[in-house]
Parts: structure tokens; C-alpha cells; sequence
């Protein structure tokens, strides 16, 4: 029976010579590539995700992917299985700046962001503020003035404690001296079902992932977060406008294990870079309304240790897990 090291020798070799790769019976061979997706279905990571396997399969010869959800504290789940993963090149993780780094400095996880090799950043999509279509709430101004009048009573969901919808939610409160009660899901799913069900008053989204509900009549947004409108919602007035510079958003990465051999962390480097360059495929996010943003491995790691010590800092001043 071959051993580890001949295995992983072999796969050098097929890398080497793509053309061969199927012949030679090695990576990616007949074994799917499993995307674990941090988020149950249905959500906007779940719908990326997917979306963007075919064009995966058409730069991968040979390859075939398969996504699998893997939902759960926060995504705490989901990151841990991909960093715990055989790092034999059949299982790629989905990140999230900064729910990745935040959970790790809420509590002692089993993974740490150095298990991960860094494969790509595919999306950045700002934040933004939602209601149900009849809500009350028209603006940001209204939104301040309720929850001054009735300190905590304004419920707010979010994909989870720490996650970039939570932090948007917290640098509002800080801004205008108010009070949220804060509700958190497992993902943006049932936060939509939550709300158009009149169970909370607020959903704290990315815009990205959200324009669809908008153009459905599912929900109506108060504001996005960045310095400038959402280009997909240029109807949106930013919290800038309104009174409040809110910056806070997601970064959703492509991930190996540490171990996984420097081979198959370059292919799968340049097949995600092929991808992202590939007119199929943002033709495709735009239709999918996929706010598309490409990083390499090199400056996406850059940016997963940069925010990391940025959240430290914040978490220093106001801790995010007492409400």
C-alpha cells in the first residue's frame, strides 16, 4: 500500500503536467472537492458558493465540487471543519472576515487563523440596515429616535454574535448613544424569516446578498454601510448620509488546511484567480447580484492578520458577547 509521502509525491508530479492529471489517477482524481459552507442553505455565502461551482469545474479539468453546509455557533463549526479537514486537496473552506477573527477572540475555538492557507477573497459586500416593507422606520433618523424612546425594545437579528451584522448593529449604538436588543441566527435565512414574520423590527444584512429580497417587495432598506451607495442599490442612502460614517462589511475567502501540500495550494490559487477573471462567471455574479472582489492568497492573508488585530483592539474597548 503506497504510503503518505508517495501519495502526495504523485501529486506533485500530476500538478506539474495538468494534462495527465486524470491518467495518472491523482488529484483531484475521482474524489469530489467538498466547499464547506459555514451557513445553513439559502443564505447569500450558500447562493455564491454555488453558484460559482461550474465555472470552479471548468478551470479544474476532471474536478468535481460538491458544497456542504455546515451551520452552527456562529460558523465556529464550519471553520473548524475545514481547518481540521484531511489537507489532501478534497476540502475547501468558506471564510468570513470578521466573524472568522472574531471568534477567536471571543473564546478558544479549535482552529486558530494560522491553520488556514489562504486561497483567495472572492466578495466584499458593505452592510445595511433592513425593515419590513410596512415598518414604520423610514429612515435612520427614525430608527435613533424609536430606540431612544424605547431603550432595548427595537430587536435586531443578525447572522450570529460577532459577525459583521453584529459589529455594524454595535457601531450604530456607539454612534448614536442608543440601545438594540440584539437577536442572533444562524445566517441570513431565517433573520428574513424572522422579520417579514414581524418576530424582530430589524435585520442587520449585506447589501449583495439582499438585493433580490428588495426587488421582491420583501424587505425595504434604511441604509448601507461604506463610504459611497451600494452600486447594486443606488437608491440606498448610505449612513454617511444620515448622519453616521458606518464602514463594516463582509469578506468571504477560499481556504485550504495549513498541511495541504504547496502543489495543490497553487492550482487551486490559480483556478480561483482564473475564475474570478472569467467573463462567465461575473456575468453570472451580476445577474446573482454578487458583489465580486478578487484578493490573492497573499494579500487576502494580509488582510485576514490586519483585521484581526483591528478587532482585538475594538474588543478591548467594548467586548460583543454580553448582548
Amino acid at each position: 500500500m503506497p504510503s503518505r509521502r508517495h501519495v502526495l509525491a504523485g501529486a506533485a508530479v500530476a500538478l506539474a503536467a495538468p494534462g495527465s492529471l486524470r491518467a495518472q489517477g491523482a488529484w483531484p482524481g475521482d474524489r469530489p472537492i467538498q466547499i464547506i459552507v459555514p451557513f445553513p442553505p439559502g443564505g447569500g455565502t450558500d447562493i455564491n458558493l454555488r453558484a460559482m461551482v461550474p465555472h470552479l469545474e471548468r478551470h479544474l479539468p476532471g474536478a468535481r465540487f460538491v458544497v456542504m453546509n455546515r451551520p452552527g455557533a456562529g460558523a465556529e463549526i464550519g471553520y473548524t471543519a475545514a481547518a481540521q479537514a484531511a489537507p489532501d486537496g478534497t476540502t475547501i473552506g468558506t471564510v468570513i472576515t470578521p466573524s472568522l477573527q472574531t471568534i477567536t477572540i471571543e473564546r478558544q475555538p479549535r482552529y486558530r487563523l494560522e491553520d488556514f492557507s489562504y486561497i483567495g477573497t472572492i466578495v466584499e459586500d458593505p452592510g445595511g440596515f433592513f425593515v419590513a416593507p410596512d415598518s414604520p422606520l423610514r429612515s435612520v433618523a427614525d430608527l435613533v429616535a424609536s430606540a431612544r424612546e424605547n431603550p432595548g425594545a427595537i430587536a435586531v437579528g443578525t447572522a450570529g454574535i460577532g459577525s459583521d451584522d453584529h459589529l455594524l448593529m454595535i457601531a450604530l449604538e456607539r454612534a448614536a448613544g442608543i440601545r438594540l436588543n440584539h437577536v442572533p441566527f444562524a445566517g441570513q435565512a431565517p433573520a428574513v424569516t424572522a422579520l417579514v414574520g414581524g418576530h424582530i423590527q430589524l435585520s442587520s444584512m449585506n447589501m449583495g446578498e439582499s438585493v433580490a429580497l428588495m426587488r421582491e417587495g420583501r424587505v425595504r432598506a434604511l441604509a448601507s454601510a461604506g463610504p459611497r451607495r451600494f452600486p447594486l442599490t443606488p437608491e440606498v442612502p448610505t449612513f454617511r448620509e444620515q448622519g453616521f460614517p458606518l464602514d463594516t462589511g463582509v469578506v468571504r475567502s477560499l481556504v485550504v488546511p495549513a498541511a495541504t501540500p504547496e502543489p495543490i495550494r497553487r492550482r487551486l490559487e490559480e483556478v480561483v484567480a482564473a475564475v474570478m477573471r472569467d467573463p462567465a462567471w461575473t456575468a453570472e455574479a451580476e445577474r446573482l447580484f454578487i458583489p465580486l472582489r478578487y484578493r490573492t492568497a497573499e494579500e487576502t492573508r494580509a488582510l485576514v492578520f490586519r483585521e484581526a488585530e483591528a478587532l482585538r483592539a475594538l474588543w478591548r474597548e467594548r467586548p460583543w458577547t454580553d448582548r
